[in-house]
Parts: structure tokens; C-alpha cells; sequence
């Protein structure tokens, strides 16, 4: 079973969503006060979001004072997908070495939703699958600290990855490269599910390369407007 989101996780997705999209620009200020106000919380869950932000490097945290958005650089946001594909690769080796036969029939089912979530399009709801997708390798891995940096990197990864996901197409692809992945996975071939696990997440990192490029007119346009 899938864990339920806290709040301040719910908010982070929708800052970042805000921040990724060019919703709120680079340099923009983030008043916890009028935050809480526009989602109706308490200034806890907006302090813990935007500090989940902060290591994302999309918010730069300042003493006494409001944070910032950020935005990291294409080459920060790239240099975080490599360590991310090295990472995840290992796992997916590992599990293809240490999964037993209830974790393989989990990932199957798993992947299986996956599939069929690709009709609906529904890019959110297929990041939410895609998470315990992921997950699922991770702990087939069998290595308790692999498993807390990979998941630790990917949370500084998650708001690039999610917004791969609004790609024209980029569901469909997504299961296509998680299945060479799980093929390799069931048949127990390491070092072929460690290159397949390798080159899905790089291919993720230029996806989010393809979107960035294309929404930024559009950020640009808003500023202007501004």
C-alpha cells in the first residue's frame, strides 16, 4: 500500500508545479503568510514545504527573511539526473539479483497499472504509480543504505522528473523503458537491468530538458506581463 501524502508534501508538488511551470518566477518571494492564507493551512506545513523546496534547490532559504525561488541551472538540474541514473541503476541491478518472488510478482503489478494508466493520461496519477514503481526496485535491492541516498536523491530530483511527465507522448514512452527494465529485472540479468535502469533515467533528465525548453517563452511572456 501506497503512504498517503502529509500536507506539506501536497503543498511542495504545488509550489514546485508553480516554480517548474514559470508560474512564480525566479527571484519572487514566498510569504509563508500569504501562502497559508491561499491554501488554507496553518504556516507549519508551508515552513516544512518550503524548506522540502530548499533541497531542491528551487527556493534559496534566508535568515530571518522570506525565501526566494531559485531555480537551479540546466547543468545543476542535469549534473542531479546523472548521480540519480547511477544510483537507481544500482538498485535496479541488485534487484535483479536479490528480488524474491513476491517483490517480482509486486513489480509486474506494479507495471501493470502503469499500462494501464497510459489511456487516461493523467500525468499526475501516473507520477504517484511511477513513485512506488521506483520504490518497488529499491527495496529489491536488498541494501538498506542504497536505498535511503537513492530515495533521498530522488526527492531532489522529483519536481524535474514530474514535469517530464507533460510531454506529448511521454507516458507511453515511460512504460516502454520501464519494460525493458522489468524484463531484465525477472530474468535476473544485472548488468543488463543496471544499463536499461541507466539510460531511462538520462532519457528523463532530456525530457525535462525538452520541456523546460518549450515552456520557456511562455515563462518569459508572463514576466513581461508582469
Amino acid at each position: 500500500m501506497r503512504e498517503r501524502r502529509t500536507r506539506a508534501e501536497e503543498l511542495r508538488l504545488q509550489l514546485a508545479d508553480d516554480i517548474v511551470r514559470g508560474n512564480v518566477v525566479p527571484g519572487a518571494a514566498l510569504d509563508e503568510t500569504e501562502l497559508a492564507r491561499r491554501f488554507g493551512v496553518s504556516r507549519t506545513p508551508v515552513r516544512e514545504a518550503i524548506r522540502m523546496l530548499a533541497a531542491s534547490g528551487l527556493v534559496d532559504m534566508r535568515a530571518h527573511r522570506a525565501a526566494i525561488v531559485a531555480r537551479p541551472g540546466a547543468d545543476q538540474i542535469m549534473g542531479m539526473f546523472e548521480v540519480m541514473a547511477e544510483l537507481e541503476s544500482l538498485c535496479a541491478g541488485y534487484a535483479a539479483e536479490r528480488m524474491t518472488g513476491a517483490e517480482r510478482r509486486g513489480l509486474e503489478d506494479i507495471h501493470e497499472e502503469l499500462r494501464r494508466m497510459i489511456q487516461s493520461g493523467d500525468p499526475q496519477r501516473y507520477h504517484e504509480v511511477n513513485e512506488a514503481f521506483h520504490g518497488c526496485l529499491y527495496a529489491g535491492a536488498h541494501n538498506a543504505y542504497l536505498a535511503e541516498i537513492t530515495l533521498a536523491t530522488r526527492t531532489r530530483v522529483q519536481p524535474f522528473r514530474r514535469a517530464q511527465f507533460r510531454n506529448l507522448g511521454r507516458l507511453a514512452k515511460s512504460h516502454a523503458e520501464h519494460d525493458r527494465v522489468v524484463q531484465a529485472v525477472l530474468r535476473g540479468q544485472r548488468s543488463l537491468a543496471a544499463q536499461t535502469m541507466y539510460a531511462h533515467i538520462m532519457t528523463v533528465g532530456h525530457e525535462y530538458e525538452h520541456y523546460s525548453d518549450a515552456l520557456a517563452p511562455q515563462a518569459g511572456m508572463r514576466v513581461a506581463a508582469r
